[in-house]
């Protein structure tokens, strides 16, 4: 099956192959102009590592059996998160500045 693309105004015709060929380099510089920076919490378990992204509405988590595993999965699950919820999902009413962990004492 061969397919062609018209060019929009000018009628014009291309072969599949051409038209794409023709397309405008998406460089490294342009993608990064789109990256929206995302805290992201890892957690090690004794069964794994859980990762999950702060300033996010919505529940969003990622695992595996490795950190970089589990960071890998949530980036996948945000990216998931965005295709099907819009970029409004990020919670901008309260950004995420600094992330800190701490840790206390309670009585039992």
């Amino acid at each position: 099956m061969c397919y062609t693309i018209l060019e929009p105004n000018t009628n014009r015709a291309y072969p599949f192959e051409r038209a794409f060929s023709q397309l405008p380099d998406l460089s490294d510089q342009k993608m990064e102009e789109a990256m929206q920076p995302i805290k992201i919490i890892v957690e090690k378990h004794a069964d794994g590592y859980v990762a999950y992204p702060l300033g996010l509405k919505g529940a969003v988590v990622g695992e595996g059996d490795t950190y970089g595993e589990a960071l890998d999965d949530v980036k996948s699950a945000i990216r998931f998160h965005i295709e099907t919820f819009g970029p409004d999902i990020f919670d901008t009413d309260s950004q995420v500045l600094e992330t800190f962990v701490a840790e206390t004492e309670v009585a039992l």
